[in-house]
């Protein structure tokens, strides 16, 4: 559910419709108003939810916050199988992707507070009886939850997240689950009592479905917005408008625009993204392979800077576990398969990752990135495989490993950090916003990164490169460019005579963004294109210039390569091909 809601009055809103299996209810409200219905199951339906903020994005002030009615206090124990990717936020809230959504198609930072799951209400309010706050009453689910979620609302929609000061003008919230569902419930009856309490002309509801038109009637009921399939979810925003989806919304609350929605530039760039044509394939190398939505962060960032080197991106996902040899004798053709993506690959990418299932693939996979120049990007795990690799292949340690896979490896590359647990496994590890410092400033990381002495970026593991060894494998040719304050803690490596080979302990995909691709993932897609050379030697012989009145004047800038692009260095779109398992956006 997603609701809209001012600063000073608080916006819900209430669903009614016959239950679906499967269906999602999902509410946008904006003070005095608030739009509210059903969601089909997907990230191209929830992502539509957010397309009227975008319409309205121009209002100052927008505020976001997400209610799952799961028992988890948050989702940093779950399975990416469960519930896809874990999104990490600067704070170092664990939570649920949707969350990442909101931050990449809005540009906005969020906090922990803005997760509202049913774990961490019942928590607030069984710490509230042990304190005796409730005065010796019997504590229910009405009122004693139903009330405690309106206040934690009430509460989070006071928290900025756009970068201003003071409270937003406009709150979202999104409540999933199914409707009908025990455990969404409380929230229900929490959202009735909640636009019951804040007044009839303080909500506004959209009712969002699939409304087939049926050849006998031929024609829809009246006072419906059409969000019809598009080529890449940047034209949603654009078909709403169309439609004057906002100007509906704004009469119904009461409300003025202060200016007409400016989508000019929006508009050029959804029509750009349809017209890339040259692709630029990136080996995706995992053990979730399964599930696209478990790397969707990843993917979104991949797909951000490959839009801005003008490469319509190509995924080839390659089970790591494919890579190893016992797969070779159990099941040849998957070997065989998994090979033929990766040696096919322009690029390669180990993402994050827990376990030791596959472990063994990735190494195979950053071993041949290493020895065929092949352009390669290691994120937390994919880091940790990178030297784990190096130790073995160019410092003979056979043995060498993670404490992680190994614990009685004789040369422990990667160990556990000392200040984490291994009893509590929630909330227990390095999390959020960690600044790196650049030790090696002549670096491509530094490059990338606009030469800054030092970067923030977001983390989350338990294990760490072991700084006992670093002197051994900086002689034998890895550069720790990055490091922590202490100068303890490795943060960035890379191969000086290798195209690009960048291993990060951070995840720098969850603050890529549309308008700002992530530095080092477009590091990975310009070295994959050739482009790389000449985009750090900044040889730029043009650049898109001027948009006024929805017109947008574009000129071209020349690569060392001879390759002439458009210089959009922010393009989103569906604008991905992959191997069979698909990519949401």
């Amino acid at each position: 559910m997603v609701v809209m809601v001012k600063a000073e009055v608080v916006v819900v809103v209430e669903v009614w419709g016959t239950m679906v299996e499967g269906e999602e209810m999902t509410v946008v409200g904006v003070v005095k108003m608030m739009m509210a219905g059903w969601v089909l199951v997907g990230q191209r339906s929830k992502l539509r939810s957010r397309s009227p903020e975008r319409v309205g994005k121009g209002r100052p002030g927008l505020h976001e916050s997400i209610g799952d009615p799961y028992l988890n206090t948050d989702a940093g124990t779950m399975s990416p199988f469960e519930h896809g990717e874990v999104f990490v936020l600067d704070d170092g809230g664990e939570v649920d992707l949707d969350l990442g959504n909101y931050e990449r198609f809005l540009d906005i930072k969020l906090t922990r507070d803005n997760n509202i799951t049913t774990g961490k209400i019942y928590q607030y309010v069984i710490d509230k009886e042990r304190r005796g706050d409730y005065l010796g009453k019997t504590v229910q689910v009405v009122p004693h939850i139903t009330d405690a979620i309106q206040e934690w609302i009430e509460r989070a929609a006071m928290i900025p997240v756009d970068g201003k000061e003071g409270p937003a003008d406009v709150c979202v919230i999104e409540l999933g689950g199914t409707i009908g569902d025990i455990e969404s419930m409380p929230f229900i009856e929490a959202l009735g009592q909640f636009s019951y309490r804040v007044g009839e002309g303080n909500f506004c509801l959209i009712h969002v479905s699939l409304v087939p038109v049926l050849s006998v009637v031929g024609e829809q009921d009246k006072n419906i917005i059409t969000l019809y399939d598009v080529s890449n979810i940047w034209h949603v925003p654009l078909l709403l408008k169309d439609q004057k989806a906002h100007e509906a919304i704004l009469k119904v609350l009461d409300l003025s625009c202060a200016s007409e929605p400016e989508l000019g530039e929006w508009t050029t760039r959804a029509k750009l993204c349809d017209s890339l044509h040259q692709p630029v394939r990136i080996a995706m190398v995992g053990k979730y392979t399964g599930l696209s939505d478990s790397y969707l962060s990843v993917l979104k960032a991949l797909l951000h800077a490959s839009v801005a080197c003008c490469r319509k991106l190509v995924i080839d996902w390659v089970l790591s576990s494919d890579l190893e040899e016992a797969t070779a004798k159990e099941n040849p053709d998957a070997y065989k398969a998994a090979w033929k993506l990766l040696k096919g690959a322009d690029g390669v990418l180990v993402p994050g990752g827990f376990g030791d299932r596959g472990v063994q693939g990735k190494i195979m996979a950053a071993k041949y990135a290493r020895e065929n120049r092949i352009p390669y990007l290691g994120i937390c795990l994919g880091m940790q495989i990178a030297v784990i690799e190096f130790a073995r292949s160019v410092l003979g340690l056979q043995d060498a490993n993670s404490t992680e896979f190994d614990p009685n490896t004789q040369s422990p590359c990667v160990i556990f950090m000392p200040e984490g647990s291994k009893t509590h496994m929630g909330g227990t590890m390095r999390l959020g916003s960690r600044r790196t410092y650049f030790h090696v400033t002549d670096c491509k990381a530094a490059k990338l990164y606009g030469n800054k002495s030092f970067i923030d970026e977001r983390h989350r593991h338990r294990y760490e490169v072991n700084p006992d060894m670093v002197v051994q494998l900086e002689d034998a040719g890895l550069a720790f460019v990055g490091k922590d304050d202490s100068g303890r803690r490795m943060e960035i490596i890379e191969l000086d005579n290798h195209p690009y080979y960048v291993g990060v302990q951070f995840h720098p995909e969850f603050k890529s963004r549309p308008e700002k691709p992530s530095a080092l993932f477009l590091g990975l897609i310009a070295a994959a294109g050739g482009q790389l050379d000449a985009f750090l030697k900044k040889k730029v012989v043009t650049r898109a210039i001027s948009m006024s009145n929805g017109n947008s004047t574009m000129k071209s800038r020349q690569y060392g390569n001879g390759d002439k692009t458009s210089n959009w260095s922010s393009l989103g779109a569906n604008a991905i091909y992959t191997n069979g398992n698909g990519v949401h956006c």
